[in-house]
């Protein structure tokens, strides 16, 4: 797969699509790594571009809004404002170029700057879209989803002799205290869920549905009003 970045500019082609991989720096728990997001987000973008090879895979953007994640060591966040600005004037400037923009987000703390910005770039006459690396079924932070992804994905960066679990009750019952306080006030070790069970084998199994699921919505680009692609 040829690098968006190793090309010079006359090969850049005729309005491509830019797909984006966003991610985050973070804390996951004492054996994933803090780069977890920004590396599944970037697995899923290429998992894309190798299905369509007209399509750019731009250089991952490695942090995001994770003020939730700041009571634990590692994690840097940008905040929402900061990551707004950032894709607005990521989108206006690629817009002059490319057909369309994707972004491939791999945090959720990104969700309100995307759903804010994406809408904003399309009423500006850009064709813009974000779609989401969720599992279908996955538990929320550093279990047993986030662990079997990156056994695939990333292997020598997972420690797993030092995995365990952290709350595993739903967010639902957790969102109070997490809004009040982040992760570390429900969470001492930053896991939310289990990773025990995890493998590479279910991890590629993932990965693989997800990019799936994001071919398929490419292909019918309906994006909604928050700028997410139905898929």
């Amino acid at each position: 797969m040829v690098t968006f970045g190793s090309l010079r500019s006359p090969e850049v082609g005729d309005r491509p699509t830019l797909v984006v991989p966003l991610g985050s720096v973070e804390q996951h728990g004492p054996h994933l790594p803090l780069a977890t997001d920004t590396a599944v987000a970037a697995a899923a973008a290429a998992g894309l571009v190798a299905r369509h090879p007209e399509m750019l895979l731009a250089p991952a953007v490695p942090y995001g809004a994770s003020g939730e994640h700041e009571g634990f060591p590692g994690t840097v966040s940008i905040g929402t404002e900061a990551l707004w600005t950032l894709l607005v004037e990521l989108g206006r400037s690629a817009g002059r170029w490319a057909g369309r923009l994707l972004v491939v987000n791999g945090h959720g703390g990104n969700l309100d700057a995307l759903r804010s910005a994406i809408p904003l770039l399309r009423h500006e006459g850009r064709d813009a879209a974000w779609f989401p690396c969720g599992v279908r079924g996955g538990d929320a932070h550093a279990g047993r989803t986030e662990t079997s992804l990156m056994l695939h994905v990333e292997p020598a960066a997972v420690r797993t002799e030092l995995a365990e679990a952290g709350e595993t009750a739903p967010i639902a019952e957790l969102l109070p205290r997490l809004q009040a306080g982040g992760v570390a006030a429900v969470s001492p070790n930053g896991v939310l869920g289990d990773p025990a069970g995890a493998s590479a084998e279910e991890g590629a199994r993932m990965l693989a549905d997800l990019v799936a699921r994001l071919a398929a919505a490419v292909r019918t680009w309906d994006v909604g009003a928050d700028g997410r692609l139905a898929g």
